[in-house]
């Protein structure tokens, strides 16, 4: 699908970017005239994603990535700048769902794990990233929440924790870097179809439930979610930051 958006002369990183929503993020850029920068721990995923987007049309390079790794994440923004000079959009979007158990029996492993992927990873890319905006002279930055960044769910103490954080990373670093023309904006989608929830899905009663949760009626699509990013990284919303946009069928309005 093609973004009515411009991004030509742009350079776009999206993190976890093999599939679903990072996926759509990067084939969206791509449509609109940017350089994106297609990162993942899957190499031979990712690399396929890239082979994809060029063989529509567009530019794509693959580096591979461990967020929850300081310095994977500074060597991937070096990359970057090594291969095209600047940094204009950035989609954090690298997560993982883990395990679900009470908070009482909530492993210290399964914890570590998911707030050091899904929060702290999110940290690592926007330290690494703002200052190669700062530098470019500004930008825009979209992290990947969840509608668990506003309410909750038994049995996700961590990834719950770790979505909440992410909202509130959000507009502090928005409040940090609006002098420098930086915007840092953040997403919270609904269930989604992707990767993620498969083997929720795989479930009949389980899908069913899921989206009797969504007042719309159906569960969402990634291209769905990548349509309001692809929105709060363009111009047209200039005078959009420090927000948490939720794309949830109505999950959150019940």
């Amino acid at each position: 699908m093609k973004t009515p958006y411009d991004f030509s002369n742009k350079v776009a990183l999206v993190t976890g970017a093999a599939s679903g929503i990072g996926l759509a993020c990067a084939q969206t850029f791509a449509s609109g005239g940017a350089r994106v920068i297609v990162a993942d721990r899957q190499r031979d995923v990712g690399e396929a994603a890239v082979a994809g987007i060029r063989q529509a049309g567009g530019q794509a390079d693959f580096l591979e990535v461990d967020v929850a790794d300081p310095a994977s994440v500074q060597a991937m923004v070096d990359a970057t700048m090594a291969l095209h000079g600047r940094l204009d959009i950035a989609v954090n979007n690298a997560g993982v769902g883990g395990r679900r158990n009470p908070t009482d029996r909530y492993s210290l492993d399964d914890w570590q794990h998911i707030i050091g992927i899904n929060l702290s990873g999110v940290f690592h890319c926007l330290r690494s990233e703002l200052p190669a905006m700062i530098a470019g002279g500004g930008g825009a930055i979209v992290n990947l929440a969840s509608i668990l960044g506003s309410v909750g769910l038994a049995g996700t103490p961590a990834y719950t924790a770790s979505k909440h954080g992410v909202v509130g990373l959000t507009r502090t670093a928005a409040l940090d870097c609006a002098p420098q023309g930086i915007r840092v904006n953040a997403v919270g989608p609904g269930f989604i179809e992707t990767p993620m929830i498969a083997n929720a899905l795989a479930d009949a009663a389980m899908t069913a439930h899921l989206i009797s949760q969504h007042p719309i009626g159906r569960l969402g699509q990634a291209q769905e979610i990548a349509n309001a990013i692809a929105f709060l990284c363009s111009d047209q919303a200039s005078f959009v930051t420090g927000s948490y946009y939720t794309v949830d069928g109505g999950y959150t309005a019940r």
